[in-house]
């Protein structure tokens, strides 16, 4: 008789889907590997998060009455060594990982250990991968707003006789206000940690505070601030009603918007529990749908929402899924400088990019507009390798994840896949401006180009077109901003150059 063993990955923490749910008197397995951990040199919150969140669905598991073997080793390929020397005819069964290469990785462990490995269909997302080939099948490329819509008329969300709920399918034009001076941002949700996550907190600095100071990485992370993520479903449940609640009614107004004093803003804060599996997205997004039918949140906001969930976030697992591992090394426009250290350091006079590295050193985080058009957006004017940046995002924010980060960073960030972005996202500090209130306070000058104090944005920018011009000329979104560009002189263009090779140089140097 074959024996039958649950295996539950970190970011699978569900007990209502998978085998855990198919399977409710199969024995359980889960696995801390310290080997994975030591992959990158991940913040401090991001490795708590994981391993507290673990232990908390252990528990969980074991008070339902769930037979459960919790196994630390250092690889996982030891982990299983450890539960086949006890159950050596087990089979394991496992949501298919998320993560390029990891099935083959855990079944080369596993067969290594002499247990076998099932896997079946990952259902903490809403688009399978049959669904998503078939959509794919009749398209060139892919194009997320055709998606969203497929997603849209699937599900019924936001629907009504077949057409959209207002009339729109899309409310992004509304979605773009800054707070007035006098707007205070909701109260930031915190869980106070239990003793369990105390003992990983403790456990993580002793066993992978490696003081990572040395190349490729560049720098270690501050001292985090107090841990503050969910990690159990209560916990989850709880962060979905405040964000219900507080911040939806306001989340799309200010999506896109910056403050220097305000980290959070209405953001949802639920990608790490969504992450992780703790909550599942049509739970979320029928929680937002449902605030908009009962009148406590207008459309815009809720649309907004539901396009990231429903939409971005299956769409980029999928996309990363078909076009890895090439995507990974993906690098268009011949990008070859070196993360600059600051990433890692926070020390630059820039005062946009020092505020937001200064909150992924210290939390883990940062929202998806500041990660988009400013983290991003430098690197990719200033000619970022972008396997570097993006193995800087999936070290130093709690919610990376690789599938998460990679076509996020390499495509939409840094034009480097060709694959959906149709243009670059690439912007002076007039966007920085126009979207925050970093400008006021920064050394640097948002309208100067050149010379003395100019805003290394604006260089760059420049520098960039002028650069890339024979790839992105041609694409007809870039018309407008290449008409700005020949109106520059000879000139004007060699200062822009030669500023530019200095603010790189500056930028090794530390001195930026």
């Amino acid at each position: 008789m074959i024996a039958l063993t649950v295996l539950v990955l970190g970011d699978q923490l569900s007990p209502r889907h998978g085998p855990l749910a198919t399977r409710p008197d199969d024995p359980v397995l889960l696995v801390e590997s310290t080997a994975f951990a030591e992959r990158l040199p991940y913040h401090p919150h991001k490795l708590t998060l994981v391993f507290s969140a673990m232990r908390h669905f252990r528990d969980r598991l074991r008070e339902q009455g769930r037979t459960v073997h919790y196994v630390q080793s250092e690889t996982f390929r030891d982990g299983f060594e450890q539960y086949a020397a006890d159950h050596p005819d087990a089979t394991l069964h496992c949501l298919r990982p998320s993560t390029h290469g990891s099935a083959d990785g855990l079944r080369e462990a596993a067969t290594g250990a002499g247990l076998d490995i099932e896997f079946v269909d990952n259902d903490l997302f809403m688009c399978d991968a049959e669904t998503f080939d078939e959509w794919a099948s009749d398209r060139e490329g892919y194009r997320h707003e055709d998606f969203y819509r497929f997603m849209r008329r699937k599900t019924g969300y936001l629907m009504a006789d077949g057409e959209p709920v207002g009339g729109e399918w899309n409310y992004d034009d509304q979605n773009r206000e800054t707070p007035p001076d006098d707007w205070e941002a909701p109260p930031v949700p915190s869980f106070e940690p239990d003793e369990t996550t105390r003992d990983v907190e403790r456990w993580v600095t002793e066993r992978f505070d490696g003081g990572y100071d040395s190349p490729p990485y560049g720098g270690s992370w501050a001292d985090p601030e107090e841990f503050r993520w969910p990690v159990t479903r209560r916990q989850a449940v709880r962060a979905l009603d405040d964000f219900v609640s507080n911040r939806l009614p306001t989340f799309g107004d200010y999506q896109d918007a910056m403050l220097d004093s305000e980290w959070a803003l209405s953001h949802s804060l639920l990608s790490t529990s969504l992450n992780l599996g703790i909550l599942h997205p049509r739970e979320v997004i029928e929680r937002a749908i449902e605030a908009y039918h009962d009148g406590h949140a207008p459309l815009n906001c809720v649309e907004g929402f539901v396009r990231q969930v429903l939409g971005w976030r299956e769409f980029l697992r999928h996309v990363y899924r078909r076009e890895m591992p090439e995507l990974a090394t993906a690098n268009a426009l011949e990008a070859t400088e070196d993360l600059p250290e600051f990433y890692w350091t926070g020390e630059t006079e820039m005062a946009c990019l020092s505020d937001v590295v200064d909150g992924v050193r210290t939390r883990g985080y940062s929202h998806h507009i500041e990660r988009l058009m400013l983290l991003s957006n430098f690197a990719l004017l200033y000619g970022v390798e972008p396997a570097q940046l993006n193995r800087w995002f999936h070290a130093g924010y709690v919610d990376a994840f690789h599938w998460v980060t990679t076509p996020n960073v390499v495509e939409m960030g840094l034009y480097a896949g060709d694959l959906f972005a149709t243009k670059p996202y690439a912007a002076s500090a007039n966007y920085v401006d126009k979207m925050s209130d970093y400008c006021g306070d920064c050394p640097y000058y948002k309208t100067k180009t050149t010379g003395e104090g100019a805003c290394p944005f604006n260089t760059l920018y420049w520098d960039f077109l002028d650069r890339n011009e024979e790839r992105l000329r041609s694409n007809h979104r870039m018309g407008l901003v290449y008409s700005h560009l020949d109106n520059k002189s000879e000139g004007e263009l060699t200062a822009i150059r030669e500023q530019a090779g200095d603010l790189r140089e500056r930028a090794r140097q530390g001195d930026l």
